[in-house]
C-alpha cells in the first residue's frame, strides 16, 4: 500500500489532575497529535497505558473525557483517529483490578461515567475511526463501536466478553452491537462472549476493513489513516451534517428521518462550501473546501 508522507507534530500529553499515571513514561495515558502537511485535519488520540493494556481505569477515562471536550470545539479537526501506543492491543476493556477495589455504589457511578464517555465519542461532531491493531475486548470493543468507522488487523481479536466475567456490556455494547449487526447476531455474540478475529469481524460487517498485520504491528493504523485521507478533501460541514442525519435518522421512523435529513440539508445550503462545490463542477476543477 502506498503511504502518503506527512509532517508530524509532536504528541501533546494531557494529564488528569491529582491522579497517578500508568503510561510508559509515567506521564499521561492519553496523548494527542494533529497531523500536518497533506494530512492536516487528521487528529490522532494515542492510548498509552502499557502495564494495563490500555484498560479503562479512572485516570484513563478522565483524560479521554477531557481530551474529547477540548477537541470537540476545534473546527480544525476533520477526522479523529483512535489508535494504541501499546503493541498487540487496542484496549483490553475495563480495569477489573481497579474495579475490585470499588464498592457497589462506586461501580455504578464509574460504569455510568464509562457509558458517558462512549456517548461522547459517538456524538463527536467530526468522523471518528478506530484503528484496532490488537485485542479489543469488552469496553475496548465498546469504544470502537462508538466510533463511526472501524479498521482492524486481520489478526486482531475482539468481542464483548463480559458474560464470561459475570457481567454484561454496560458501556453501550448491548445497544450499539445490535444496531451494527442486527439483533439475533448481537445476542449470539453477547450471550456466548465469543471472540472474533479481524477477518471474521469484517465478514460480519463489524469492521469496515481488515488488513494483514505488518512487522511493526500498526497495519490497521495505516489503513485507518488512508481512510481518513479519503475524507479530508470533502466538504467538512457537509460531512458533519451527514453524520448527524445518519445518526439521528437511524433512531426514528423513516418519515421522521426524512425530516431530519431535510433540516440538515437546509443548514448546508447557505455555506460557502456548497457554492464552491458548484463552481468547481462548472469550472471542471477540484473544489477547495474551507469549512464555511
Amino acid at each position: 500500500m502506498l503511504r502518503v508522507l506527512c509532517l508530524l507534530r509532536p504528541w501533546r500529553p494531557l494529564r488528569a489532575r491529582g491522579c497517578a499515571s500508568d503510561s510508559a513514561a509515567g506521564g499521561s495515558e492519553i496523548q494527542v497529535r494533529a497531523l500536518a502537511g497533506p494530512d492536516q485535519g487528521i487528529t490522532e488520540i494515542l492510548m498509552n497505558r502499557p502495564r494495563a493494556r490500555n484498560a479503562l481505569g479512572n485516570v484513563f477515562v478522565s483524560e479521554l473525557l477531557e481530551t474529547l471536550a477540548q477537541l470537540r470545539e476545534d473546527r480544525q479537526v476533520r477526522v479523529l483517529l483512535f489508535r494504541s501506543g501499546v503493541k498487540g492491543v487496542f484496549c483490553a476493556g475495563a480495569d477489573l483490578k481497579e474495579r475490585e477495589q470499588m464498592s457497589e455504589a462506586e461501580v455504578g457511578v464509574f460504569v455510568q461515567r464509562l457509558r458517558g464517555l462512549m456517548n461522547d465519542i459517538a456524538a463527536f461532531p467530526a468522523p471518528t475511526i478506530a484503528a484496532m491493531d490488537g485485542f479489543a475486548l469488552g469496553g475496548g470493543l465498546e469504544l470502537a463501536l462508538a466510533c463511526d468507522l472501524r479498521v482492524a488487523a486481520s489478526s486482531a481479536i475482539m468481542g464483548l466478553i463480559e458474560t464470561t466475567r459475570g457481567l454484561l456490556p454496560g458501556a453501550g455494547g448491548t445497544q450499539r452491537l445490535p444496531r451494527c449487526l442486527g439483533v439475533a447476531l448481537a445476542k449470539e455474540l453477547i450471550f456466548t462472549g465469543r471472540r472474533l478475529s479481524g477477518t471474521e469481524a469484517h465478514a460480519l460487517g463489524l469492521v469496515n476493513h481488515a488488513v494483514a498485520q505488518n512487522e511493526e504491528g500498526d497495519a490497521a493504523y495505516h489503513r485507518a489513516r488512508a481512510l481518513a485521507q479519503e475524507i479530508l478533501p470533502q466538504a467538512p460541514i457537509a460531512v458533519r451534517l451527514g453524520k448527524v442525519a445518519i445518526d439521528r435518522g437511524m433512531e426514528v421512523d423513516i418519515a421522521s428521518g426524512m425530516a431530519i435529513e431535510g433540516m440538515c440539508y437546509a443548514q448546508n445550503i447557505p455555506t460557502r462550501d456548497r457554492l464552491e462545490g458548484m463552481a468547481a463542477f462548472r469550472e471542471k476543477r477540484p473544489p477547495t473546501f474551507v469549512g464555511e
